[in-house]
């Protein structure tokens, strides 16, 4: 955009610039506004894609896994029931949070409390690497490390679900507590109080509510995870269920590919209810730690 230029002593070269003089369309308006409009039109497209295959598999899910379902399904033993699957995903996946929740709270702590500038970076690059790690290398890990030579078992492979989960709550936490007015910690320096009692009687609490979001969110990407527990405790017995983590737990994500590699019908119908039970579980903690982070986000700026 660009203003008229002053011709009028009858000098054809540029004059000076003059900014109170009205705008005028440069010869590029167009070709930006063409560009936005299509930028637009293809981030909506993607948009919609995504939600269009989203429900796809949800209702696919639905229509194939809902006919499975039942009380008895959900609350007797193999072969007509899952529930020292559910049992023991629910072991494994609390265990492994158990391991992860406090590292990543004190991480996500160091960052945003203590860490200098160069430190900082080297954390967040270390967590964002071991976000990218495929799972099926993690599995091999702690395989190598706690199972080889030696056996299968329900901790292993919630070490296995903590490596996981740990970035995701580090960096989640991290930007929860980016979000608490720096003035609370500015009042509590004024009154002289020691940064280790801000941390806890200030900080944790204002952010409490966005690192339950980051944990749940960490949680509902852990528990859909089949890799790892492939190789660290895919032997766990369906007929009774089991309580003790040190020895093979059965778990949701290894009797869904179990039942999907027989050539039994029942067994895929029985695939498609655990399938249908995993994404309910998933679903719901995913909507419920949005609306616990929006909660939070407007206590804090409130």
């Amino acid at each position: 955009m660009s203003g008229p230029l002053d011709s009028s002593d009858g000098d054809d070269r540029p004059q000076a610039y003059d900014p109170t003089a009205p705008l005028t369309a440069s010869g590029n308006l167009r070709r930006r506004q063409i560009f936005s409009r299509l930028s637009e039109w293809m981030a909506t497209a993607a948009a919609v894609a995504a939600i269009v295959v989203l429900g796809i598999v949800i209702y696919t899910v639905v229509s194939r896994g809902a006919g499975a379902i039942s009380w008895d399904f959900l609350t007797s033993s193999a072969p007509t029931g899952i529930l020292p699957a559910l049992v023991g995903s629910a072991i494994i996946v609390g265990v492994g949070t158990l391991i992860a929740a406090p590292l990543g709270i004190l991480i996500a702590l160091y960052l945003t409390e203590y860490a200098s500038k160069r430190s900082a970076q080297l954390v967040k690059l270390t967590m964002d690497v071991m976000n990218g790690l495929p799972a099926i290398i993690i599995g091999l890990f702690v395989f190598a490390l706690l199972v080889d030579h030696k056996k299968q078992s329900g901790i292993a492979g919630s070490i296995a679900l903590a490596i996981i989960m740990l970035p995701l709550i580090a960096r989640g936490t991290q930007e929860v507590l980016h979000l608490v007015p720096g003035s609370q910690r500015e009042a509590a320096d004024a009154l002289g109080v020691a940064r280790w009692r801000t941390v806890l009687t200030v900080i944790l609490p204002a952010a409490l509510g966005g690192i339950l979001t980051a944990t749940i969110l960490s949680v509902a990407r852990a528990a859909g995870e089949t890799a790892p527990l492939l190789l660290i405790t895919s032997i766990g017995s369906t007929d009774n269920v089991s309580l003790n983590p040190f020895e093979p737990i059965a778990n949701i994500p290894v009797r869904i590919y179990s039942l999907s590699e027989e050539a039994n019908p029942e067994g895929f119908t029985e695939a498609w209810g655990l399938s249908l039970v995993l994404i309910a579980f998933i679903l719901v903690a995913s909507l419920g730690a949005r609306a616990l982070l929006a909660r939070s986000k407007r206590k804090m700026s409130s």
